[in-house]
């Protein structure tokens, strides 16, 4: 493992793991925790050996998450400048899947949406750019989760007030649908981030003429990230579509 470094503060970081032999793609991956601070890039790292063993290079990213100079744009800014570390190492060619559980399932699915923004968008032009989405257990319709509480008001304390037009670049419900195959894994028992997350972003995608599937699989929020349950096989073997 490789620790890289996208910026001055201490959190701006990705770790990346590598496999032995030529890697079947790079996995650039975003740990949950609805943003706060007392969830850090740790979570991350058993599915990066996990993937490592599986073929994939990984590069787990920690970002500023609310009490730790995160938010809008900062954390989008960071999401942004980690992508582009991969730019000269060679991963970025061909295979780059955004993946990302909860919250950083959010930030995964923004970081697939970078293209498609507004040309004004400081982010619409992005070094590199992800080719993949998987999402687990994922944030995706910011309009739906502050209509729901979730989280206890956590995408308006991520946002910095209520819903207005920053929205509209952070929420990546609005640029369904994504211009990559997209695939939304999620527990049919997750009380945490609602089913109907993912399974509204998939419909919206394909009625708009996108590539996009939905994934039920049997758990509550965390069985998504439990590298030793059958839903994470059911992710290898996305992936094993993909490369």
């Amino acid at each position: 493992m490789t620790t890289l470094s996208y910026g001055p503060d201490p959190i701006q970081f990705a770790e990346l793991t590598t496999p032995q032999g030529t890697p079947k793609g790079v996995v650039v991956y975003f740990h949950g925790g609805f943003w706060r601070a007392q969830y850090d890039v740790s979570l991350g790292r058993p599915i990066a050996a996990a993937l490592a063993a599986h073929g994939w290079a990984t590069l787990n990213v920690e970002y500023r998450r609310n009490e730790l100079g995160g938010g809008f744009p900062q954390t989008f800014d960071d999401v942004d400048a980690a992508f582009a570390l991969l730019a000269g190492t060679g991963l970025e060619h061909g295979v780059v899947v955004a993946m990302g559980h909860s919250a950083g399932g959010h930030l995964a699915a923004w970081a697939a949406s970078r293209r498609q923004q507004p040309s004004e968008s400081p982010w619409s032009n992005p070094a590199v750019a992800a080719t993949h989405l998987i999402t687990l257990g994922a944030v995706l319709d910011f309009a739906d989760a502050v209509a729901d509480g979730m989280g206890e008001g956590a995408v308006e304390l991520f946002m910095g007030g209520a819903v207005d037009e920053r929205y509209d670049l952070a929420d990546p419900a609005r640029y369904v649908p994504l211009a990559v195959p997209v695939w939304c894994v999620h527990g049919t028992a997750d009380d945490i981030v609602p089913f109907s997350q993912s399974e509204k972003f998939v419909a919206s995608s394909v009625s708009a003429g996108g590539v996009a599937q939905l994934v039920p699989v049997e758990g509550d929020h965390f069985v998504v990230i439990d590298v030793d349950s059958a839903s994470w096989v059911t992710t290898l073997e996305i992936l094993g579509t993909i490369a």
